[in-house]
């Protein structure tokens, strides 16, 4: 027989397990001491915003969804702030592993009935891939949506240039950050734009339909992959080896991209490095660095890579000097250049670049600056190491080998093999054979048609939001949003055209679009708004946003869904 004492620990230890107090020493009926509250963050879901919502175009149900997004917009902001604060680096590694297993669980909680963490092995380019998160939530419904994420960030370069710490996620008003000092809360840190924001977004909004309404209008195929930010190297090899995983989708929704627009396609991106070393060029030291003294008598490697890397660009920078650069662009047709006119005349260039942290662009002409970032092919340099690496000290170097990293983004009808060909052609007519040219990976450009019921659907939403937005134009060559930074590897999964010969995309209408606000993105003070105030969105409007175009979607129909059910 148990014991009166110990039958009183198990039966108390019962009692906690299930959140009842009552239980003390000695037989106590005294009340457990009251636990403080969690301080409320105080987010204000419609902030200072003028955009009206049209509420007579709203169903009851989906006004309920509202209403559950601004009870909770403090714990959705919480759900963001969790997962800024778990770093996710691709180029490092840093987090990765640990962040895959945080995202499986956001599906788990969402009630998918599948979900998994694939180890990709071996990218194509030799690199070994990311995870790719992978889930299917069936609701039961006719239509089934395919979600891409992202979970990868950028390295953070300059900590001391954040006014907070990079991952805690501190809120802070507009004002502090550097931003328009109208918006009263903003979110600052390491992906809060690019792409947590965004999808903590979206992943609320869904969280939220599915609590107002009981079940979700579709059903959700995710994809979310750690590689991003490397060209989506692992994603490639997962979409390539298991594309039977995703065949059940009728459309896909990128993560809520606050374009005041619509996306689907994307630029081309491609990464090659150039090294010169000694051993390469016959001159200069040829086994390691030397010591900085011997310049005296001896060439330097780095002196050499600064005068090849000035032999392939106009004196401001700006212009590549590489023969053919521009060769098998598409030209203009006039929808592309009227989008790209009505654009121009929106854009406020001063509030761009202080947002951005600049402090002008290259032309104060709002449709020249629109046209230079929506339809050109670039050359950057990204990065170059080599020799003494250490800031603020001494130590004299004369380095045997340097290398730079640059980023080229190319449009339709270009193609990584042809413009690595052209590089590699100027650089020997420049008199560099030696210098070593790397193709580190490539993603190729994709287009979209967006005569779809996805793309319809959020084109009904900004409708209802009152949200002015940039009408898509038909397989454009332009690229999509005003951001000009629009790569994302499309190409896998797209419709229409794309720059991979060697792909078969799925073959799956895309579109993304949505409110919000967040930039600076793979820079210092990244950030994400959290209240909005006039036409720009706080976060809980950019919720009901997502949430509107998902059930639109839902009740959109032009094309027999694949399952063959009716709604």
């Amino acid at each position: 027989m148990i014991g009166s004492r110990v039958y009183r620990l198990i039966f108390c230890t019962s009692l906690l397990a299930v959140g009842i107090a009552g239980c003390s020493k000695g037989g106590s009926t005294k009340e457990a001491p009251k636990v403080a509250s969690k301080p409320k963050l105080g987010i204000r879901p419609h902030g200072d915003e003028t955009l009206k919502i049209d509420m007579s175009r709203v169903p009851p149900e989906l006004q309920k969804v509202y209403s559950y997004i601004d009870d909770h917009i403090d714990e959705h902001v919480e759900n963001l702030q969790k997962w800024i604060q778990q770093p996710s680096v691709s180029n490092s590694g840093e987090g990765i592993p640990e962040t895959a297993e945080l995202v499986k669980g956001y599906f788990d909680k969402l009630g998918c009935q599948e979900s998994k963490v694939y180890d990709v092995g071996l990218a194509e380019w030799g690199q070994p891939g990311n995870p790719v998160v992978y889930a299917h939530c069936d609701e039961g419904a006719p239509k089934t949506l395919l979600v891409y994420w992202m979970y990868d960030t950028m390295p953070v370069t300059q900590p001391d240039l954040w006014v907070a710490p990079p991952f805690e996620a501190r809120i802070v008003d507009g004002k502090t950050a550097g931003l328009d000092p109208s918006w009263k809360k903003v979110l600052v840190g390491r992906g809060a734009v690019n792409s947590k924001g965004p999808q903590m977004t979206e992943l609320n909004a869904i969280m939220s339909l599915k609590a107002s309404m009981g079940k979700l209008p579709v059903n959700l195929i995710f994809i979310a992959e750690g590689d991003e930010e490397r060209m989506s190297m692992g994603l490639r090899k997962f979409v390539t080896t298991h594309p039977d995983l995703l065949k059940s989708a009728d459309a896909m929704l990128m993560f809520g991209v606050p374009t005041f627009g619509m996306m689907g396609g994307s630029e081309g991106l491609m990464y090659i490095e150039l090294t010169t070393s000694g051993t390469k060029w016959g001159r200069g030291p040829t086994v390691s660095d030397i010591h900085g003294s011997y310049k005296r008598s001896v060439d330097s490697p780095a002196w050499r890579h600064v005068q090849m890397l000035a032999s392939l660009i106009s004196k401001d920078g700006n212009s590549p000097a590489i023969q053919g650069w521009n060769e098998n662009i598409a030209p203009l047709n006039p929808k592309e250049l009227e989008a790209l006119k009505t654009s121009a005349k929106t854009a406020d260039l001063k509030k761009a670049a202080q947002n951005l942290g600049v402090a002008r662009f290259i032309s104060d002409d709002p449709y020249k600056m629109t046209l230079m970032s929506r339809y050109s092919t670039i050359l950057n340099m990204d990065g170059i190491w080599g020799g003494n690496m250490y800031a603020n000290g001494s130590g004299a170097i004369l380095p045997n080998r340097i290398t730079s990293k640059h980023s080229i983004r190319y449009i339709p009808y270009q193609h990584s093999a042809d413009i690595l060909k052209k590089i590699r052609a100027q650089l020997d007519k420049n008199g560099y054979p030696d210098v070593e040219l790397k193709l580190i990976g490539d993603q190729p450009w994709s287009k979209m048609s967006y005569d779809t019921d996805i793309a319809h659907a959020i084109e009904q939403m900004y409708d209802i939001f009152g949200a002015q937005y940039a009408k898509p134009v038909e397989g454009t060559s332009i690229l999509e949003g005003s951001g000009g930074a629009g790569a994302w590897p499309a190409y896998l999964f797209t419709n229409s055209e794309q720059g991979d010969p060697n792909i078969k995309p799925l073959g799956l209408p895309i579109a993304s679009g949505g409110l919000g606000m967040g930039g600076r993105a793979h820079a210092a003070n990244e950030y994400w708004v959290i209240e909005g105030a006039g036409k720009v969105t706080g976060m809980a409007t950019a919720e009901k946003a997502v949430a509107t175009q998902i059930y639109l979607y839902s009740k959109t129909t032009t094309v027999a869904p694949k399952s063959g059910k009716t709604q």
